[in-house]
């Protein structure tokens, strides 16, 4: 009786095993069905209207070497009310004094409304480095000083504008 007993309980056992290996299998190897849920909300700005820092991302790389500089940067932008965007090193080979806007359109109103947070006025260059669709990419050099302690908290859009919002700033 004894004997049957444990023969039953490894035959169990080894059936339990196997399925839980097929089923898992079959996990692992299915075809996802599930949709990536946005990141973010379309809003459109149109020409004429406010455009706040709320509605802009910023992206901030460091040429200083100074440890910690984009960091401090990004948190500071982020007080004045800007979106927190990507925080890196930066690549570039283009040289940075004090503080440069990396761009394609410096006459986005995005990248104007930027330049005018910082004391000092910044380069305004084509990147030539890979940079972030979203938002407006600044680089800080070794000789940032800081923001401006007074900066317009909003511009007039010069043409109209489709901005990401991420869903956490909503």
């Amino acid at each position: 009786m004894k004997r049957t007993t444990n023969l039953l309980a490894t035959v169990a056992t080894v059936g339990l095993f196997a399925g839980g290996g097929l089923l898992g299998w079959n996990l692992l190897t299915a075809e996802s069905d599930t949709v990536a849920e946005p990141t973010c909300t379309e809003r459109r700005v149109e020409t004429g209207e406010a455009l706040t820092p709320n509605l802009v991302q910023v992206n901030v790389l460091n040429a200083s070497g100074r440890s910690g500089l984009a960091n401090r940067v990004s948190i500071n932008l982020q007080r004045y009310g800007f979106l927190e965007g990507g925080i890196e090193n930066s690549e570039s080979q283009i040289p940075v004094d004090h503080v440069a806007i990396f761009t394609d359109d410096p006459e986005d109103p995005m990248v104007q409304l930027v330049a005018q947070q910082f004391q000092v006025v910044p380069q305004v260059v084509a990147p030539d480095v890979p940079i972030d669709p979203e938002g407006v990419t600044v680089v800080v050099g070794p000789n940032y000083t800081d923001l401006n302690p007074e900066p317009p908290t909003e511009i007039a859009a010069t043409r109209p504008l489709d901005v990401c919002v991420p869903l956490a700033a909503l």
